[in-house]
Parts: C-alpha cells; structure tokens; sequence
C-alpha cells in the first residue's frame, strides 16, 4: 500500500495536538521564556516611600538587588521631579515643585564579579514609556534662564510613537526614547575629589549643588540625620560616575561604558527622557517614568583606560538625524554690556564692556538658539515659551568648530516634520 507524505504529516499533526491536549502543554509562544530577569520595583508614590529608590550619590548606600553580567536588568524608573504632576497640572504647578527631590534613582543594583578599576558596559535593550510626560520651565533654571523667568508647563501624552500636547496643538516628537540619568556609585576617593572641586568653583562665584540632607534619599545616609549626610553628592551634574548625562544618542542599541569605583560598581537607572533636544535648553526634556531594561558587561581592569563614561553604536546617530530642518548659527558675539548668567561668576569689568567675547561655545550657542526661538515665532506661530520648550525636546545644538578664533560656531538646527501642517 502507498501511503503519502501529506498523509504521515497529517497524522504526525494529529498525534502531537492530542498529546498536548493530553498532557496540557502549552502551545503559545508566549509561554516559553528564555530571558533571565532581574526586576527591581518601584514600591510607593515617591521615592521617599521606595527602599529601591534614591537621589543622592554615596558608596555607602547599600545595593537594593544584584546581577550577573548577562542577566537583563529591569528598572521600574521615576520622572526627573518626583512630583504629583499629571494632565490636570498647569503651570502655576511648577511653582510648588520640590528641587531637593531631583533625582529619583532607581537601584543601586550590585554586578557580580565587578570590581573597582574594571568597566561596566551597559547596553540599553529597550524603553518602555509612560503614558504621560511633561515639560517644564522652571525660574532661575535652564540655558535662557534670564530670558525666560515665569514657570511654565507642557504636559504631553505619550505612546511608543509620538508625544502630542494641548499645549502645543499642531506639533508632534517621534519617541526617542534614553536614560537622560545612568551611572554607578563613586568611591570615597571621588566624593573627596568632587566635594574639594566643587567647592572650590562655588567659593568663586561659580554655579554649584553642595550637599543638601532636605529631602534626601535614603534618609539613614543622606537625609538631616543621616550617616554621610555631609558628603551625598547631588544627582544634577554629570561626573566620572556619569550620572545626569542627557545625551540623547545613547539609545536602544547603544553600549555605555563606565568605570567602576566600588566593587559591585552600584548601576543606576532614573530621569528618562521620551525625547530631548542636543542641549535640552529650558532645563527639561520630555521628562517621564518608563520601565528600563539593560543587559551588563565587564570589561576587566578596563578603568586604566576609561576615566569618564563612553559609549559605542551602530546606526542610532543615523537614526536620529532629521529627514527635513532649518538651521541657525551663532557665534560669541553680544551687546555692550551684557553678562549672560554662564559668565556672571568671572565678573562683569572684562567681559561686560565687550561686544566679541574670544573662543566662547556659550555665547554661540545662546546666539543660534535665540535665532531658532525666533523663527518659530515668525514662521510657526509659536509663543517665545512655546518655542523654548520645543528647543528643549527637539532642537539640536550643534558645534561646528573649535579653531577659526575668536570665533566658534554653534548650530541649531529643528526637524521641521515635528509641525503638522
């Protein structure tokens, strides 16, 4: 007898779906993992209210969980603010923001096997948004913090592909999604370092967050009674343990190194961005919670070599090129007279009676950006703090180059296929 091929498949079908249905197998794929997860929670409204949340920087503060390099680290991820804003939120909200809670950091989570002096690559596997975000700007905060001097809010709703807002009818941010805040714990010796430095700058005139124990997190080591209280670094600028980064090109995909200072090295995740222009201006981009995953690495003994953070990629720079723009530039020129708050610090008998300052990106940048503000204005129909705000989570800035003394020059440059005509 001949039997056909199609015949036996068909059999073979027919046994292996009543053996299942015998057994009570599982046939979807969803069912079958192959993922080892480390998940760390958010407990809680805020971070006072989370064992797994902190925003201080310290070696003493202990690792919430631990994780094998390979293992994907899931972080349950905070907004920059720690605050109670929501649709409903307009801008006199602003006002009652509490600063000393900036910025909630989820971890620190203990790598196995890592060791002081070794590096820790961090590649970003995926960014999961909240449905809400917001923009903010807030007084005495942010590039144009003398130009613009009202509290102001944008409020945006999110999905994985675009952010839109009342505020801003007509005008559309694809998600480009990064951690704007990731980083390790520093060691002893960089708390003396920074602490020293800091100091130093602020007894100067200069712009520095000392330690502050108000609203400190957590309270047993950074708070008014807390151990280290005088030595928990501030979470706003960037260091040698990254940080409060903002750099919107380390996306998914994108492998982030950082040399580690105490064993386990201490990785933190918090203040994600949905999408932020080079240089964030008004001082926020579109701040939200997400849900994180990274997978870690270590390079051993690789610290010799990796002083501050790096990061390596593929085509992400590619990706996030505008397909459409107009540009602006600026160079270090001013009005007789003017100290920008950037340069007050230097004092004004020098600076103030010049109209070219020498070799200055700050003074360039703020010129091209005052350019790009104005033309959204003219051309887009913006109000000044609307267009402020879309510079923030769209405008590039741009240094063109470094050489041609006096004067540097900065672009900035806006995708115009953000405005929907």
């Amino acid at each position: 007898m001949k039997i056909h091929s199609k015949t036996i498949v068909r059999t073979a079908l027919a046994v292996a779906m009543a053996a299942a249905l015998t057994t009570g197998a599982r046939a979807d794929t969803t069912d079958v993992k192959s993922i080892d997860r480390v998940v760390v929670a958010k407990q809680g409204d805020h971070c006072s209210d989370d064992p797994n949340c902190f925003n201080r920087y310290h070696p003493a503060i202990p690792a919430v969980a631990s994780a094998r390099p390979g293992q994907h680290i899931v972080f349950h991820t905070r907004d920059a603010l720690d605050a109670d804003l929501s649709f409903d939120s307009v801008s006199a909200d602003v006002a009652a923001v509490d600063l000393n809670l900036v910025h909630p950091m989820t971890g620190p989570v203990s790598i196995e096997g890592a060791k002081r002096g070794d590096v820790l690559a961090v590649t970003l596997v995926d960014i999961e948004p909240d449905e809400y975000g917001y923009t903010v700007i807030i007084p005495g905060f942010g590039f144009l913090r003398d130009k613009f001097t009202e509290p102001y809010l944008v409020n945006w709703r999110t999905d994985r592909l675009a952010a839109r807002s009342d505020q801003i009818p007509g005008v559309v941010i694809p998600f480009n999604g990064f951690m704007g805040s990731v980083g390790v714990m520093p060691g002893a010796p960089e708390v003396d370092m920074i602490l020293a430095r800091e100091a130093a700058l602020g007894a100067v005139g200069g712009i520095v967050l000392l330690p502050q124990a108000t609203g400190a997190q957590p309270a047993a080591v950074c708070g008014p009674d807390g151990s280290h209280k005088a030595k928990c670094l501030r979470t706003i600028p960037p260091r040698e343990n990254g940080g409060n980064m903002d750099v919107k090109q380390m996306q998914v995909g994108t492998t982030l190194l950082l040399p580690c200072f105490i064993d386990g090295c201490g990785l933190f995740v918090g203040d994600v961005h949905y999408a932020q222009g080079d240089g964030e201006v008004s001082g926020t981009a579109i701040e939200m919670g997400a849900t994180v995953t990274v997978v870690t690495a270590i390079r051993k003994g690789a610290g010799k070599y990796i002083k501050f953070p790096h990061f390596e990629g593929g085509a992400q720079l590619v990706n996030l090129a505008p397909t459409k723009f107009y540009a602006t530039t600026g160079i270090p020129v001013k009005v007789s007279g003017e100290i920008t708050p950037q340069h007050a610090y230097l004092g004004g008998d020098t600076i103030g009676g010049l109209e070219n300052l020498s070799e200055d990106l700050v003074m360039a940048a703020r010129n091209a950006l005052v350019d790009i503000i104005d033309y959204m204005v003219r051309e887009k129909g913006l109000t000044p703090e609307q267009a402020y705000i879309v510079a923030s989570v769209a405008v590039d800035l741009r240094i063109g180059q470094v050489v041609d003394v006096p004067n540097y020059i900065v672009s900035a440059i806006l995708p115009l296929t953000i405005f929907q005509d």
